[in-house]
């Protein structure tokens, strides 16, 4: 099979790379810098007479304040980038998996998002992701958009490895402790999503993150606390909480509740996602060289 993915120099993208290579698939595969994908006639152009049998779209506008002050281009990237994107696909009668974001609820619940559930997107760069999805839709019920939150791994630096990196020297961690959501480990997405390729379930959106939920506090405590069980170097030992309030530089209104459900996820195709904690964990392990994953 011959794989595109678009967004390869992103935290999944480059895992995707890296992990499917492995397995012996053929990619096809381009960085920010190789795809203009806010230029419609440049995103085709450079696409022309490319053949694939699947393609991921990974790549988006990410940061949340930055796309409150420049919609233009955030809905351009975000939103109708991946309508094209799913219309090469269907001209090549390749199949499309879109990843989107929890962001598109407006975490008023208190139990996990359920596909089922209403979008409520808050914001510019949820509002945009949110049209990525309907652009993916309206093209063909056979694409896929994979909701994924809080993306860790080992290709591009996340707030897991934040805390890790300031435990080394300081003593002084905090993170915030009224958001929740669910960390989604990049080698686990990468295993999920390959049988995906070939085979997308009816009804064209899934949720993948690991299993549980917890806020970022909660998240940042668990990682120290796993490296300290293995011996790693670090000086801090408590991450303190903190009110996402309290971050006056934030500028976008974030959902403070976004943990989803992967319940259709198994109910369709059998995959158990394994919780949260043991990703971590897993993570962790493999960071500071104690244990193979």
């Amino acid at each position: 099979m011959k794989i595109a993915i678009v967004g390869a120099g992103g935290r999944l993208g480059a895992a995707l790379v890296r992990e499917w290579t492995a397995r012996g698939e053929t990619i096809a595969a381009w960085n920010r810098a190789a795809l203009d994908l806010a230029n419609e006639a440049a995103l085709r152009q450079a696409l022309r007479g490319i053949e694939f049998d699947a393609m991921v779209n990974c790549a988006a506008l990410t940061q949340v304040d930055y796309c409150e002050s420049h919609p233009e281009e955030a809905f351009a990237v975000n939103g109708a980038a991946p309508g094209t994107l799913a219309q090469l696909c269907q001209e090549r009668g390749a199949r499309l998996i879109h990843i989107s974001t929890d962001y598109v609820f407006d975490g008023r619940k208190r139990t996990p998002y359920t596909e089922a559930d209403p979008p409520g997107p808050l914001g510019v760069y949820a509002d945009s992701k949110l049209a990525g999805e309907k652009a993916v839709h309206a093209v063909s019920q056979s694409h896929l958009v994979a909701r994924v939150s809080w993306v860790f791994g080992p290709d591009r630096p996340s707030f897991v490895d934040q805390i890790l990196d300031k435990a080394r020297d300081s003593q002084d961690l905090a993170a915030i402790g009224d958001k929740w959501a669910v960390p989604s480990y990049t080698l686990d997405l990468a295993a999920w999503l390959h049988p995906l390729l070939e085979s997308v379930p009816a009804g064209g959106t899934l949720h993948l993150c690991n299993e549980g939920g917890c806020t970022w506090q909660e998240y940042g405590q668990w990682a120290l606390d796993r490296a300290h069980a293995i011996g790693a170097p670090l000086k801090g030992r408590v991450v303190e909480t903190i009110p996402m309030s309290s971050l006056k530089a934030f500028v976008a209104p974030r959902p403070v509740y976004t943990v989803m459900s992967t319940a259709r996820l198994s109910s369709l195709t059998g995959l158990r996602p394994r919780p949260w904690q043991e990703a971590v964990d897993a993570y962790v392990r493999s960071r500071f060289g104690k244990a193979r994953l």
